[in-house]
């Protein structure tokens, strides 16, 4: 019996649910036809029989014993009708083995300081499950060279970029370029906070996280202190901060919302210099290209990992 795209089937036919799947060849006689009993079904009259006798059916004589019953012979047909085809039901159906399996996934929790693998001269980055967080200024390459970095590591590494998450939202989007007030405030946590269990996640698992956002360093708790919270103190800070003339240039090159006015992007600049003197590891990427940049990146990140950084 066939069924339509995209519907239910009907459940299998287990014993004692109702009869078995198929038509009796009664359904197949048009309406008004006498309705000949089925063969072999339920139903069917039987003849009597002796006590210590096989039962025939009727009409027969009954057969010697050790040899099988005749078959019956099937019920007339009105002229022109095609045979009605007899279908068995199917028989119990085995339970099936599992093919897909099920993987359990520890759950994610904040994620530890790093160290270097045992038997090291020095710390290497490459092979070492991490979770760095990419700060610098609109311009300043940060998705290119985590995009760039993540794919070249030796181990299996995620990008997690908080414009992508923050501009899930499509109806009710609150751009900041339009002003900014407690509904940019509010998504902007909910997309760093999304992006903080999707990295515990991934470390839980063994795939390393590298996350970019523009933390700003006068917004500590917002910045700084809700990426730690979020993630965990095992989280690696590390500064992008090319010349203004660099960010400049680079975000001319962009479209959409993603593009600031030269205003804005002058004055974000002007706030991540406040990084200077903080601690935090800088990367003046203004003479680099992405891959070069990336590289600079494993060794800022080989230092870390030997020498944590105080934040």
């Amino acid at each position: 019996m066939q069924h339509a795209v995209g519907s239910p089937l009907p459940p299998p036919h287990q014993p004692g649910h109702g009869p078995a799947t198929g038509w009796s060849p009664a359904a197949q006689q048009p309406p008004g036809a006498p309705q000949p009993p089925a063969p072999g079904f339920a139903g069917t009259p039987a003849a009597p029989h002796t006590q210590g006798q096989a039962p025939h059916t009727q009409g027969q004589p009954p057969h010697a014993p050790g040899h099988a019953p005749p078959a019956s012979a099937p019920p007339p047909r009105p002229q022109g009708q095609a045979p009605a085809t007899l279908q068995l039901g199917p028989g119990p159906v085995p339970p099936t083995p599992d093919t897909t399996g099920h993987i359990q996934l520890p759950p994610g929790g904040p994620v530890a300081m790093p160290s270097p693998p045992q038997g090291t001269a020095q710390a290497d980055s490459g092979a070492t499950t991490l979770a760095v967080l990419l700060i610098g200024p609109a311009g300043a390459g940060k998705t290119s060279v985590a995009k760039f970095w993540a794919e070249h590591r030796r181990v299996p590494t995620a990008h997690i970029s908080l414009d992508d998450v923050r501009e899930w939202v499509r109806s009710g989007f609150a751009d900041p370029q339009s002003g900014w007030n407690d509904h940019s405030e509010a998504q902007y946590r909910l997309a760093r906070r999304t992006c903080g269990f999707a990295a515990r996640n991934f470390l839980a698992n063994g795939i390393s996280c590298i996350l970019d956002d523009a933390v700003f360093p006068d917004r500590p708790v917002v910045g700084l202190g809700g990426w730690k919270r979020h993630v965990g103190p095992g989280l690696l800070p590390v500064v992008l901060l090319p010349g203004l003339e660099v960010v400049l240039e680079r975000n001319a090159e962009r479209s959409g919302n993603r593009r600031l006015t030269d205003e804005e992007v002058a004055r974000i600049h002007g706030r991540m210099a406040g990084w200077y003197g903080s601690g935090l590891p800088i990367i003046d990427n203004s003479q680099m290209d992405v891959p070069a940049t990336a590289r600079v990146l494993d060794d800022v990140l080989a230092r870390a990992i030997a020498s944590p950084p105080q934040w």
